[in-house]
């Protein structure tokens, strides 16, 4: 049973006092995601029980919450920096998105199959957990401890990764179910998937456009007041969202191909007091969904998967990742501790929470799916909330060039 009042208290009361102490946790190793998740625990069927929902249930309340946190996140990822000096980025972005996301796909594939599974389940969870997080991502990315330790060129090449790849990850996602699920060929896979992309890049690029357009006319009129503008790329990503579900393509891609549009027309001064309710939205929007993904957990369903799934667990966090990005260091223009950087933060979170449902609600029922998939989530949460901190300062450490790490400079090579 879903009790929602239990569900708002914890969250409101947890989300006030994480904001109350949201500088102090910036230093530690800690994260809002992973806070909540060990609540949802907590709240869940095996603990005091008040959070127990059915797998339908559970499924719809993951879709349709990830789906809109995506939308959102995906929006301030392509807001967070001028598009300018992202020009700098696109061959490392697009090496990442072309090569080490497949990869990725086909490493976490062939990690569950130790567990058991068949080929072609492996290879719905290799796809499903192949796009690294924005949300996740955002908390190493973003914030002053972040910008003084971090190049801007580091940052930027994280956070656009992350935001490209969670639509880009659809067609890897369709051909796995078209493969594993029931009735679709091939053929109608790839007409659904050039259909999704395609329609939804357009709708994406309209609209943000058109907002961007929009703005630059009634600002220049003194038409728009302070609090709307505050929300005004919000309920872009909203918009962009539900034009896309009405046409039935990828509303996620088509949200960050809207920030990439509105952030190409709108001065940076122009779109400065959005970005704060952006960045705060990405914050803490997301811990209902974590909330409750911690109470569905299905830790029977892991126990079940037998002495294989240790082995898929480390995979998950060494190798889906980490490897291709180092190999990758020179093409990508990092240094080898910058490869190791972005290899290592490339969190599975709310991108992989979407495609496990959107799983589900293909037809995908085996629960070694949802099970292999939450057990990965709930890891990358663990593991990247506690080492982003420490990690981050050992990074800062390390530097020897004197340069400062998060100057304007973004374009330039990460020494």
């Amino acid at each position: 049973m879903v009790r929602l009042h239990v569900v708002l208290a914890v969250v409101g009361v947890a989300g006030l006092v994480l904001a109350l102490f949201s500088g102090s946790i910036r230093r530690l190793p800690l994260s809002e995601p992973l806070v909540v998740l060990v609540l949802g625990v907590v709240l869940g069927p095996y603990v005091l029980g008040v959070l127990d929902l059915s797998d339908g249930t559970r499924t719809e309340v993951l879709l349709e919450g990830s789906r809109v946190l995506l939308a959102w996140s995906v929006t301030a990822a392509a807001l967070r920096f001028p598009v300018r000096p992202l020009r700098g980025v696109l061959r490392p972005v697009g090496l990442l998105l072309v090569v080490a996301m497949p990869l990725a796909a086909v490493s976490t594939g062939a990690a569950a199959l130790v567990t058991g599974v068949p080929l072609a389940l492996a290879a719905v969870v290799g796809a499903c957990l192949s796009p690294t997080d924005p949300v996740l991502a955002a908390s190493v990315v973003t914030g002053g401890p972040a910008e003084h330790n971090l190049p801007g060129r580091l940052r930027q090449v994280i956070t656009v990764e992350s935001g490209a790849n969670d639509g880009l990850a659809l067609p890897l996602v369709v051909l796995a179910l078209a493969w594993a699920g029931p009735g679709e060929t091939f053929g109608a896979a790839v007409r659904e998937l050039l259909w999704q992309v395609l329609a939804g890049s357009a709708i994406g690029a309209l609209l943000g456009l058109g907002t961007g357009w929009a703005l630059r006319v009634v600002s220049r009129r003194r038409d728009l007041e302070h609090g709307p503008q505050l929300v005004l790329t919000l309920l872009m990503a909203i918009a962009v969202l539900g034009v896309c579900r009405l046409a039935n393509t990828d509303g996620v891609l088509g949200a960050f191909v809207a920030g990439l549009a509105y952030n190409a027309l709108v001065e940076r001064s122009e779109r400065q007091p959005e970005q704060g309710i952006d960045e705060a939205v990405n914050r803490y929007a997301v811990l209902p969904l974590f909330l409750v993904l911690g109470a569905v957990l299905p830790l029977r369903d892991w126990v079940a998967l037998g002495p294989g799934v240790v082995l898929f667990a480390v995979a998950v966090l060494l190798v889906r990742r980490l490897p291709f990005v180092l190999a990758l260091a020179r093409p990508l223009g990092l240094s080898v501790r910058d490869a190791t950087f972005a290899g290592w933060f490339g969190p599975v979170g709310v991108s992989a929470i979407f495609y496990l449902a959107h799983s589900a609600e293909q037809g995908i029922t085996d629960p070694r799916v949802f099970a292999l998939g939450s057990l990965a989530v709930a890891l990358s949460v663990v593991a990247f909330g506690v080492s982003s901190v420490p990690l981050r300062n050992l990074y800062a450490r390390s530097r020897t060039d004197g340069a400062a790490p998060g100057a304007s400079g973004a374009g330039r090579r990460a020494s």
